[in-house]
């Protein structure tokens, strides 16, 4: 049967009062984490002391504290690879012996160490030593297929033996060609000359049937391109910014089609939306009043969201009332919301009738055709605006003079006249950007949405 001691081993308990009565007390169980703790924090700590630096003090111990060693020891925290391995085997020999390079054509004898055996072997580092394969042509080749009235056969094999030398670096062949001796040439004609040949001897040594990549070189648009460049690069500082100034009208002009096409579409939709309302207003008149199903009743023509309101339907079972279907959905914002109660009250409607049936019914219809023509209206507002910004533009155009003399007296037998031909063109730039620029502002959204409000309550009073 286990004793006291044996429960108190298991559990790693201590203590002299429980190691001497032999039993287990409930401050052993409870305390048991507090000892542990109490043992470990009683390891000893060694302090930095004063007046030494940190990386010396660090140089003394390690992490694990440790005293620091007598000799020089290779430890684990380090690099991850060991520099050098010494063993007990014998060292390899090293021997200071002559090399030459296969790359020279001297025969340029050097000397290095070397292992002693790799002695005789190739030098490692020519297997870099990378040519390029020059074709050779023959005299019968070249009078046959390489005559050029412009080139000499010296002035070609020149150029050949300059492209064996550099490699085809053709900057430094035209730096080396011998331009007192043979006709100046530009880079341009070097590398026409040279890729010319190798196609046409590509061409003649080719078996029959097979497929060649020959190299081309359009020695013209590399001309063109170099020319632009050298445009480019001798730009002006005015010059620069009066591209990127280009460049800044181009993107909002880009930005206000991309604006115009989508209220475009948008006022389509509004037509779209307008005439299926009236085509189905009419489809209703002329059918007999009958009591449909309630399926068919919910299967009407799809109506664009932008068609006045969209209002919930109450499709859920349960008690409902009709006076939850008068509410108007979240989507309406407080603007459409404010303008719909004051056409209401111009028209002497009751922002709150009756629930019943046909009531509900026919004042949500006649709210939706409201926001319908309030849409309309701001949509006409909207173009209004714009071609009046137009015909501003226009005329700023025409006083600057860049629409021709017609123009300009068209523009002119409108407005007042211009005070100089002069001051027009100078202040031409400012005025046009300030009138294009103008419909984007915040501001003048907000009066062309307050005057299109008004307009359309002054109208739907009128009747």
């Amino acid at each position: 049967m286990a004793t006291g001691a044996d429960v108190r081993d298991i559990l790693e308990l201590g203590g002299v009062e429980s190691e001497n009565t032999g039993t287990i007390n409930k401050k052993d169980i409870i305390n048991s984490d507090k000892k542990k703790s109490k043992k470990s924090s009683e390891t000893l700590t060694f302090k930095r002391p004063e007046g030494m630096h940190r990386e010396v003090y660090a140089l003394l111990y390690s992490d694990k504290k440790d005293a620091p060693p007598l000799l020089p020891s290779d430890t684990t925290q380090g690099y991850r690879t060991v520099k050098a391995k010494l063993g007990s085997k014998k060292v390899r020999p090293w021997k200071w012996m002559p090399f030459t390079n296969p790359a020279r054509k001297d025969g340029a004898m050097f000397y290095h160490w070397r292992r002693a055996a790799e002695e005789g072997k190739d030098y490692p580092f020519a297997r870099f030593n990378k040519t390029v394969q020059v074709p050779v042509y023959s005299e019968q080749e070249y009078q046959l297929y390489l005559h050029d009235d412009a080139w000499t056969k010296a002035e070609t094999d020149h150029l050949f033996d300059l492209a064996r030398r550099f490699d085809l670096r053709f900057v430094v062949i035209h730096d080396r060609y011998d331009h007192q001796q043979f006709k100046k040439r530009s880079v341009e004609d070097l590398k026409e000359r040279y890729y010319h040949i190798c196609a046409k001897l590509a061409n003649v040594r080719a078996a029959p049937g097979t497929d060649l990549k020959i190299p081309v070189f359009d020695a013209g648009h590399e001309r063109r391109r170099k020319e632009q460049l050298e445009r480019l690069y001798n730009r002006t500082p005015e010059q620069v910014a009066e591209e990127e100034y280009l460049i800044q009208e181009l993107r909002k002009i880009e930005a206000r089609k991309k604006e115009r096409e989508k209220r475009t579409q948008d006022l389509q939709k509004l037509i779209t939306a307008a005439d299926t309302t009236t085509e189905q207003r009419r489809a209703e008149r002329k059918a007999p009043k009958k009591k449909l199903p309630q399926k068919k009743e919910t299967e009407k023509p799809a109506v664009p969201e932008t068609a006045g309101i969209k209002f919930p339907d109450f499709k859920s079972a349960g008690v409902t009332l009709r006076s939850q279907r008068m509410k108007l959905p979240s989507s309406v914002g407080q603007k459409k919301i404010k303008a719909l109660e004051q056409m209401l009250m111009e028209l002497g409607v009751d922002l709150n009738p009756m629930p019943t049936e046909e009531i509900v019914q026919m004042f949500n219809e006649l709210r939706s055709d409201l926001v319908l023509l309030y849409e309309l209206k701001q949509a006409f507002a909207n173009c209004e605006y714009e071609l009046q910004m137009l015909r501003h533009r226009y005329e700023a155009l025409a006083k600057a003079g860049s629409l021709g003399p017609g123009s300009a007296e068209g523009a002119h037998a409108d407005g007042p006249a211009a005070p100089g031909a002069e001051e027009g063109k100078a202040d031409a730039k400012d005025q046009i950007i300030d009138v294009v620029g103008a419909p984007l502002t915040p501001n003048s959204r907000k009066r062309r949405e307050s005057a299109s409000s008004s307009s359309s309550i002054k109208k739907v009073k009128k009747p």
